[in-house]
């Protein structure tokens, strides 16, 4: 064979390939779920497929909407009710299992990540379907229930039955309760035989796979809620969640009260504008970026040791971007002047980055 020949065929291999991997097929869809668009993004498979698995999709999340929202009619409302009446009931499973997750997230954070406290939200007004003009509360009701130091160590947890020794807990799934529908999303997708896919609800999001050979291109919103402050990329199987102070807010008397409130203070956190952690799994994502959140520029990094987070992007009050090293290697800002600063590493092995 002579020399040309052989470069012309290798050439016509990679052509092959890359022509492949384009025309592989890739089914888009988008519907409401907890309150947000849910973008889901599915490769490789034919179209009745990809369709037949988003429908099922929609169906789960509708149905874990209803279990868990805070304030409409349905399981969570119920359970909150009997846990204010510190009676031993039954669990409903699809709180059950809630509960117990958050229990072990929350004592991994201090408590920073703490769904105990929804009369809190409720109390600043954020537990309603639209945030039009709403009052602060008075801090004579913000101290009372920061007092009763709500928790979920005041609940009992007993098989299937629970009983809760503090009428002042009121559980609120809204910083988790997201997380762990699109983990049961991409299990229910890896059940139907597909590897390559993307579950994205309102930029929280976990992703398997791959698109077509090649990683999923992720963008991580500006601290302002708008703009894009950098991009990553995520294959395997990852998470890449953030919480930001722009995501539920309302105006009062030319202040900004956001929902990320701080269990110790009783008032939205402070000192923080945004946080974006990767991790392989969305529920503890979803409850880490909250905490890290709360814990601030000063402690996010004993925080995230503690939950086992080995990415952590931060942008504080002042528009200073922090990271670990590993996530630095992984961030493509876009502003080459955005300050950064870079915190020790978060892990023995914090050099090694995903691929």
């Amino acid at each position: 064979m002579s020399y040309r020949r052989f470069i012309f065929l290798i050439l016509l291999t990679a052509f092959a390939l890359a022509a492949c991997e384009k025309n592989e097929p890739v089914h888009n869809s988008r519907f409401l779920a907890f309150g947000t668009l849910t973008d889901v993004s599915i490769v490789g498979v034919p179209r009745n497929k990809a369709i037949a698995a988003v429908e099922s999709l929609e169906q789960d999340f509708t149905i874990m909407n209803h279990a868990w929202h805070a304030w409409a009619p349905g399981p969570l409302t119920r359970t909150n009710k009997l846990l204010a009446e510190g009676k031993r009931f039954a669990l409903p499973p699809s709180v059950l299992v809630l509960m117990q997750k958050s229990a072990e997230l929350a004592k991994q954070s201090d408590n920073l990540f703490n769904p105990a406290i929804g009369r809190l939200i409720r109390l600043w007004g954020f537990q309603r379907d639209t945030l039009g003009e709403w009052q602060p509360p008075d801090e004579k009701a913000v101290k009372e229930l920061v007092n009763a130091h709500p928790s979920m160590d005041d609940i009992v947890i007993d098989g299937i039955h629970a009983q809760c020794s503090n009428p002042l807990v009121q559980l609120d799934f809204g910083a988790i309760g997201k997380g762990y529908g699109i983990d049961l999303a991409i299990e229910h997708l890896k059940e139907m035989g597909i590897r390559n896919a993307i579950v994205n609800s309102g930029g929280d999001l976990r992703a398997i796979g791959s698109r077509g050979g090649h990683p999923w291109r992720i963008a991580i919103r500006g601290a302002s809620g708008s703009g894009i402050l950098g991009f990553l990329y995520v294959s395997g199987d990852e998470s890449v969640f953030t919480s930001g102070n722009y995501e539920r807010n309302y105006l009062w008397k030319g202040r900004i009260y956001h929902h990320i409130i701080d269990p110790r203070s009783g008032y939205p956190a402070r000192g923080t504008r945004s946080v974006t952690v990767i991790h392989d799994n969305a529920t503890v994502a979803d409850a880490a970026a909250t905490a890290l959140f709360v814990a601030g520029p000063r402690h996010w990094q004993r925080i995230a040791r503690q939950m086992g987070i080995k990415y952590v992007l931060l942008v504080d009050e002042n528009n200073i971007v922090h990271m670990n090293p590993a996530m630095a290697k992984r961030v493509h800002l876009m502003d080459r002047n955005q300050p950064v600063e870079i915190s020790p590493p978060l892990t023995a092995d914090s050099n090694k980055t995903s691929p």
